[in-house]
């Protein structure tokens, strides 16, 4: 018998100084049975940077055609594709053909194996960003997972603060290709 998803209870409150936005988000993480605590970390993470009134989290590993988060417009149409990862250039090059932006946020010890074997064939996405987490910083952030958190994300010069409780981790987003 499959296994099922793991839900996750979430008070996500986001202080983004460099956008001027401050809300909370309650929300309800499924964690499909082959994700780990890091990447749940890193996809609410992405949701934090990305924080919007109309962003959601998606079925995200259990289905092939969806984006970990994406943003809809009021008619229905992809404004953001966010992808946690290392997604081939294939998925790459669909995701840029679906919506009008797509970040890809990168993540582990092949990231940048990984961005050197496709970063030749992404120059044509003008609609593309891809950001990179350090390996130390995603292995930190998972020790912080738990079944129901409440998780404080504090964005300011780019850098990410994320707490839960007295635990705090710092986490700098290094841009490696940006949308013109």
């Amino acid at each position: 018998m499959a296994q099922k998803a793991t839900i996750y209870k979430v008070e996500l409150s986001v202080s983004d100084m460099d956008r001027h936005y401050y809300e909370t988000h309650k929300l309800t993480v499924a964690k499909h049975p082959s994700e780990t605590d890091e990447r749940l970390m890193v996809r609410l993470v992405a949701f934090a940077l990305n924080a919007h009134e109309q962003l959601e989290l998606t079925k995200g590993l259990s289905t092939d055609d969806e984006p970990d988060i994406w943003q809809k417009s009021l008619s229905g149409e992809l404004d953001l594709w966010v992808a946690l990862g290392l997604p081939s250039e294939k998925v790459v090059r669909q995701s840029c053909g679906k919506s009008r932006q797509v970040i890809v946020y990168s993540y582990g010890r092949t990231a940048e194996s990984w961005w050197e074997k496709i970063k030749n064939s992404t120059t044509r996405f003008e609609n593309l960003q891809v950001v990179n987490f350090s390996e130390t910083a995603t292995r930190e952030l998972g020790d912080l997972a738990g079944r129901s958190m409440k998780l404080q994300v504090n964005i300011q010069d780019s850098d990410v603060m994320v707490s839960v409780g007295d635990s705090i981790v710092y986490v700098t987003p290094v841009i490696w290709k940006n949308t013109v």
